[in-house]
Order: structure tokens, then C-alpha cells, then sequence
């Protein structure tokens, strides 16, 4: 299902893309929580605790980016992650 939004991270691994999917957008444009953690996933389960991924700060992320480009190493990569460090905020996602 496409979805064009903001979702609230937290310390807790969310998952960010609400289908499977093979391209999207995202941009960390909350403050407050430090750098956003983003991992990819095939399937729905979370990421392991001590699988940090990718950090990013406010204001960045990726634009039409493939999520295998993202994470070669996660075979069949179809879901997006994010948490923080502490606190909490915003990343906006947007996928087809």
C-alpha cells in the first residue's frame, strides 16, 4: 500500500514501510532523539538489538533510493526500519 507520511520513532526498532516494497524516500526531520538508526529487513521482523544499521541525522536521508542498494548484504530486502538513540522523533517515508 503506497504511503506518503511522518512516522514517530523511538528507542524501539518501528517499522517504517507498511508493504513490501523496492524503492522509497526518507528524511529524518524531527530533533531531540539524536541520529535515527534505518535497517532493512525481509519480512516484518525487527532487527536483531545489535544490528544498528545506517545513522542518520536531521535533515538527511535518501531520496528514491533501492532498498538493496542500501542493504546488499540483506537478501530479498523489502522493509524499512528506524529507531534512535533516545527519545523520540520524526522520519518522513514515502513509497509506492
Amino acid at each position: 500500500m503506497p504511503q506518503n507520511t511522518t512516522i514517530t520513532v523511538s528507542p524501539e526498532w518501528t517499522l517504517l514501510t507498511d508493504a513490501n516494497v523496492t524503492d522509497l524516500t526518507f528524511q529524518v526531520i524531527g530533533v531531540g532523539g539524536g541520529p535515527v538508526f534505518i535497517a532493512g529487513t525481509n519480512g516484518t521482523t525487527a532487527p536483531a538489538d545489535d544490528a544498528l544499521g545506517l545513522s542518520y541525522e536531521p535533515g538527511q536521508g535518501e531520496a528514491d533510493r533501492a532498498l538493496a542498494d542500501l542493504f546488499p548484504g540483506v537478501s530479498g530486502v523489502n522493509r524499512l526500519w528506524a529507531k534512535t538513540s533516545a527519545g523520540s522523533t520524526g522520519v518522513f517515508v514515502s513509497h509506492a
